[in-house]
Order: C-alpha cells, then sequence, then structure tokens
C-alpha cells in the first residue's frame, strides 16, 4: 500500500480513496469507512473478464440497449467504493463519469471469484449491492469449473440466483436477452 494510505487516520472517505496513487498490485476498495484490498487478478480471472465483457456488451447492442460495458471501474455505493469486475451501466453516464460511476446509472455488477475474494463476493457484495439497488448481481466461479450465478434482486438486501454451469447454454432474458455457457468464459 501507499504510503498516503499507512499515515492516514481516522475512516476513509470516497474523495479520498479516489486520490490515492494507483497500485498496480492490488485493488483498493472502501466498505464503511475502511479499505478493502485485494491481489489484482491473475490471467485466468481477465480472460473470463473480457470474454463475459464482449459478451454482454454484443448482447446489449443486439437488445438495442443504451448501455456501457465496463471493466474494472470505481463504482460508488452508498457504503463506499467498489471495483466489480464487470460492470453494464447507462452509456450516457458512463460517458460522463470521471473517476468512478454512481451505482444509481449501473444495472449489472459481475464479479469474479477467485481465492482471495471468494467470501466477500459471496457473502458481502450481494447485500452491498443490494442496498444500492443495482437490479442484477451476478458471480462467476471459475474453480473447479466455471458456473455463472446470476441473480435478479427482490429485495433491498439479495438476490434470487439462476445458477448455469458449464457446458449447458443457457438463455438469459434480463437484463437483456443472451445466451451463454460458463465453459466458454475460459476457452
Amino acid at each position: 500500500m501507499s504510503v498516503a494510505a499507512e499515515g492516514h487516520v481516522g475512516p476513509w472517505t470516497v474523495s479520498e480513496v479516489l486520490a490515492l496513487p494507483e497500485d498496480a498490485g492490488n485493488r483498493i476498495e472502501l466498505v464503511g469507512g475502511s479499505l478493502v484490498m485485494s491481489p489484482s487478478p491473475g490471467v485466468a480471472h481477465q480472460r473470463a473478464s473480457r470474454r463475459l465483457a464482449d459478451l454482454l456488451q454484443d448482447a446489449a447492442d443486439r437488445a438495442g440497449q443504451h448501455l456501457e460495458v465496463l471493466e474494472a471501474v470505481n463504482m460508488v455505493v452508498p457504503e463506499g467504493l467498489l471495483i466489480p469486475d464487470v460492470v453494464v451501466a447507462d452509456a450516457d453516464a458512463a460517458a460522463a463519469a470521471g473517476l468512478s460511476i454512481d451505482a444509481h446509472d449501473v444495472v449489472l455488477v459481475v464479479e469474479i471469484a477467485s481465492p482471495s475474494t471468494r467470501v466477500t463476493d459471496r457473502k458481502m457484495k450481494p447485500a452491498l449491492y443490494a442496498t444500492a439497488g443495482i437490479p442484477h448481481y451476478w458471480r462467476l466461479e471459475l474453480e473447479p469449473a466455471p458456473r455463472l450465478y446470476c441473480g435478479t434482486r427482490h429485495r433491498a438486501s439479495g438476490y434470487t440466483d439462476l445458477s448455469l454451469t458449464a457446458g449447458q447454454a443457457t438463455e438469459i432474458t434480463e437484463p437483456f436477452p443472451m445466451t451463454i455457457d460458463p465453459a466458454q468464459l475460459l476457452t
């Protein structure tokens, strides 16, 4: 972590976190005034992220949706600042964004679980995203075989998941129609 972070006293704010120097080795998020760090993702994670982002953008475009798919972007939520692996946001809001995008402009977030983020992605982040009003939360588990959990917000604190397994193409209708097989995200 940078020297600027080591000397900090008290709870962090979003503006203070956004003012930190970039850290190529870690993702630094903010939850309830505390920093949450995770290592930068590996190659398989990045490959899956890029492939999923491409599939989502193609599906949104085919559906005539005015949306933009972004990877690893700062997103402001009521409890702080998160960096989802993939974000599907209103295209005008994304074009106007500076260092971050607001959660109210986002229709879908995707987290790709890795050993260092698995608990956070399964437990903490769904609640934070639901509280922020994001309609859809997807989680991709890469191990032992790719599995995609497609969640639709059903209450202020959670999502109802549809589980997609590798080797099985499944049609999704929300937030826009698409067919996806989690296996195609790693090959």
